[in-house]
């Protein structure tokens, strides 16, 4: 008997879906079905193809009375929240609004003897690895514009998030985008190595973590396959002594705890000018004493346990680390914090960049917050880290902040705001955070390639 998935509800550890992998051969089978397929998709007119992921996207949003409480199920984000469907629908929205002017051809010039121009060309068939911690908006970033291109997509989702790729198929499919162009599989790891690493896909998509980028990028070294990546984070705030401090405060702390602080561009570290310092760290802590741990299918749950046990074991550990080395942690246990999938969120002061907590990615509900004194230090600071997602800077300085933003390393530069991913913008990273970008009209850039049109009219 092959491989089984399961995903294991952080509510309450049961196991709550379960699949069987695909074997070698049927995943080579859906690769190749996908490749059969893709050449008949893109020379669907590309309204077409528009109006057909827009039907499915629309089809998803359909389910989402009953998709709130599955992710709740599946991640623990408590469906007080909604879902993901505003997310997913303006996203791909906006990518279905650019798609014709992203997509057309480059003119460089034609006269009576020449014709010159480039045109955008699908890659062919796009894997895209989606990650848990919001399935269905994650997914999207890749799976919309790729279609919408001319690209197959093969999707493959988290075992965290099992159904997810499910529930997309199923709408998709009923818009009526044909199997073969859309498909959700269940592979194991050493089945998506192989098929990376024997060229089943055109180009890779993953969003997850540094060490499933790497293996991403090992399986298609030598290949030539293009392979994106968005992977770990820890990003940054600066509180300049001219903010809004409630305004920081309200968004910095929630950027930091939303989803259990599972989110890409969570808020991991706050910098905060001496001058604010104390006032920021009390609004904090009054903030997140006022969260309810509990389950997420309790309309009065604010704060839902992690997705996993593991993943609470291990935020834990930095905290107790920092707070052997001399952090202070502000909020003592909640009520619900059961030791596992359930923690406290928790804020740490007399913290140093030399603890894993201000330095590794959490992925959790913790937050350090340091005091500054100067843009330079705080700089210096936001750019002491292996990764860069994103900078959440504050101050009423609009060239200020533009300043300070050109010099960090950073994917994004947010002014008073954080936590966002605006799809008009190019979705990106750099240093460890990885390399590529989604969504906007380079999002379409990564996921065709160019090809150039030399056409000499006449030849006497």
């Amino acid at each position: 008997m092959g491989q089984v998935l399961k995903c294991i509800s952080p509510i309450d550890g049961s196991v709550f879906a379960e699949r069987a992998v695909l074997s070698r051969e049927d995943a080579f089978a859906a690769a190749e079905q996908a490749r059969a397929a893709q050449a008949a998709w893109a020379a669907r007119p590309l309204q077409e193809r528009i109006d057909l992921v827009m039907a499915g996207v629309a089809a998803v949003g359909a389910m989402n009375d009953e998709i709130v409480p599955e992710l709740a199920h599946m991640m623990g984000r408590p469906v007080r929240y909604g879902g993901e469907f505003g997310g997913f629908n303006e996203r791909a929205g906006h990518m279905a609004k650019i798609a014709a002017e992203s997509l057309a051809d480059i003119e460089v010039g034609e006269d009576t003897t020449f014709k010159r121009y480039i045109k955008r060309i699908p890659h062919g068939v796009v894997f895209v690895v989606a990650p848990w911690n919001y399935p269905y908006m994650t997914a999207i970033n890749t799976v919309a514009p790729a279609l919408i291109a001319g690209n197959t997509v093969v999707l493959k989702h988290a075992t965290q998030t099992l159904l997810v790729g499910e529930r997309m198929a199923q709408a998709f499919h009923s818009a009526g985008i044909p199997e073969d162009v859309f498909q959700n599989v269940f592979l194991d790891h050493d089945t998506t190595s192989e098929l990376i690493a024997r060229k089943a896909f055109n180009f890779v998509n993953f969003t997850g973590s540094v060490g499933g980028g790497q293996a991403m990028e090992r399986a298609a070294a030598g290949t030539f396959t293009g392979v994106g990546t968005e992977l770990g984070g820890k990003d940054p705030g600066y509180v300049m002594e001219d903010a809004d401090l409630d305004a920081a405060v309200d968004t910095l702390i929630d950027g930091a705890m939303f989803n259990s602080g599972q989110c890409c561009c969570g808020i991991e570290r706050i910098y905060v000018h001496e001058s604010l310092f104390d006032a920021f760290l009390e609004k904090a802590i009054d903030i997140v004493k006022g969260y309810k741990l509990g389950n997420p299918l309790e309309a009065e749950t604010t704060i839902g346990p992690m997705a996993n046990v593991r993943f609470a074991s291990e935020v834990r550990g930095q905290i107790a680390e920092a707070v052997e080395a001399g952090a202070v942690a502000h909020i003592e246990a909640f009520t619900g914090d059961d030791g596992g999938a359930y923690l406290t969120p928790q804020i740490l002061t007399n913290v140093t960049h030399d603890m894993r907590v201000m330095r590794e990615e959490s992925f959790g509900p913790v937050v350090g917050i340091m005091k500054v004194s100067s843009d330079a230090e705080a700089i210096r600071l936001m750019n002491d880290s292996d990764f860069g997602l994103t900078a959440s800077l504050w101050t009423a300085d609009v060239e200020r902040a533009q300043a300070v933003g050109d010099q960090i390393e950073t994917g994004t530069v947010f002014m008073n705001r954080a936590d966002y991913l605006d799809p008009g913008l190019c979705w990106t990273g750099c240093k460890d955070t990885g390399r590529g970008g989604g969504l906007s009209v380079i999002g379409y850039h990564n996921l065709t390639r160019p090809k150039s049109y030399h056409l000499k009219k006449v030849t006497g």
